[in-house]
């Protein structure tokens, strides 16, 4: 079981990923040919040569790039931590590295530092922040990994101590406290370097998390695979990367958005079963948020904000015997959850054995009337009255507050 020994970690439950470098320059095309595969791989899966790609970085001007706005929406939104691509698998870094001239200062034409303005506007709302690395593959070192290439004449340590660890010691050692690092794809890295890494960062930063993907299980919390949620409650920490559409990067041709029904449910079923949700925007080569992300993750924040009680703080929940296609479940001591997605007139739960005190609904603590009974099958039975106002309404909570640490579900009565 992971343990990530940071609580922050553990209540924090939403999160916002930021991919976003050169490649959005790209927006899925190079050439007139369109990535069959995530945008932020195209220099790999379009076998772009190295000296073209790095050419984007002379072109590379985010004017419109606004560090502020950008974690005031993640803390609108309800997101507790932001985890930013310092750099991605192509070799670009998005801060002054001193360690390779490849950088968002050096290389562009912008010549800012985009990580020292996030770090300024998340210490300003009072924001964590993550940074995504790349520490095995790196498409512009000639010794560093590249996936689905011929890696055997390369020389991985010399990349290891020439650029990576100079680099990840730059961003514990002059960006402020970092929340974690996510690492990525550890490919051919072994157990000895992955641990290698994760004893620099501990003796630089003790409190600085590193995620599973370091390799060789050696990560503090579990990443499951993107966009993949456990089918029931996950013991430990742990958490799901995951898209609005189908790309990380930015990619225009996209637009295959998720709904705002569907991202609320998944936020609530990834908590329940114990986990947190790190959701992905993908800023275009202005440095600017695609509208549809704005316009879906508003919607979202509304509920998050409105039922930040039901959410926030949570823990792994006790499973419960009915499959409910209207609804799911999180709780915290004494207090079960009920979010429900589609309308309503009253809510019936089976098995539900505990002595309840009240039931409310969550955004305005409103009172409800409930009863409790015995079903055909000798089984306890709650049925909750709701509202009129509410008989149409979707994307709320109700309260159930109880006696006992932890809900009591009867077992099936032959």
């Amino acid at each position: 079981m992971k343990d990530t020994k940071q609580q922050w970690f553990k209540d924090s439950k939403f999160g916002l990923f930021i991919h976003w470098g050169l490649y959005s320059l790209l927006a899925g095309e190079y050439k007139g040919t369109k990535t069959k595969h995530v945008s932020e791989w195209i220099m790999n899966d379009l076998n772009i040569p190295l000296e073209e790609y790095k050419k984007l970085a002379t072109v590379f001007h985010p004017m419109n790039f606004d560090a502020n706005y950008v974690v005031r929406k993640a803390k609108q939104w309800g997101m507790k931590y932001i985890v930013f691509t310092a750099k991605h698998h192509d070799g670009f870094a998005m801060w002054h590295s001193k360690s390779s001239l490849y950088n968002i200062v050096d290389a562009t034409p912008y010549k800012k530092d985009i990580l020292e303005e996030l770090r300024q506007a998340c210490d300003a709302y009072g924001m964590k922040l993550g940074l995504y690395y790349s520490q095995s593959q790196d498409w512009e070192d000639p010794n560093g990994y590249m996936n689905r290439k011929d890696n055997s004449k390369k020389n991985f340590s010399t990349y290891l101590h020439a650029k990576c660890i100079p680099q990840i010691k730059e961003l514990l050692t002059e960006y402020g406290d970092i929340a974690l690092l996510w690492f990525d794809t550890p490919m051919g890295i072994t157990y000895e370097e992955s641990k290698e890494i994760v004893s620099i960062v501990k003796e630089i930063q003790p409190n600085c998390i590193v995620s599973g993907r370091i390799g060789n299980g050696l990560g503090e919390y579990m990443t499951t695979g993107d966009n993949f949620i456990p089918r029931l409650p996950y013991e430990g920490d742990w958490e799901v990367p995951a898209t609005l559409n189908d790309n990380w990067g930015f990619n225009k041709h996209d637009r295959n958005w998720k709904n705002v029904d569907e991202i609320i449910r998944l936020l609530v079923k990834i908590n329940s079963r114990g986990g947190n949700y790190l959701l992905n925007i993908g800023p275009n080569a202005n440095g600017e948020i695609p509208d549809e992300s704005i316009n879906i993750l508003d919607q979202v924040g509304e509920y998050v904000q409105e039922n930040a009680e039901a959410i926030f703080f949570t823990k792994r929940s006790t499973p419960y015997l009915y499959e409910m296609d209207w609804g799911e479940m999180t709780q915290k001591d004494h207090k079960l959850f009920v979010h429900i997605f589609k309308p309503r007139k009253r809510i019936e739960l089976l098995n539900i054995a505990n002595r309840i005190k009240k039931i409310y609904i969550v955004s305005n603590n409103q009172n409800l009337k409930f009863s409790t009974s015995y079903s055909c099958e000798k089984c306890s039975a709650l049925e909750v009255d709701l509202p009129e106002e509410y008989y149409t309404k979707k994307n709320y909570s109700i309260c159930i507050d109880y006696d006992e640490i932890d809900p009591v579900f009867e077992p099936f009565i032959d």
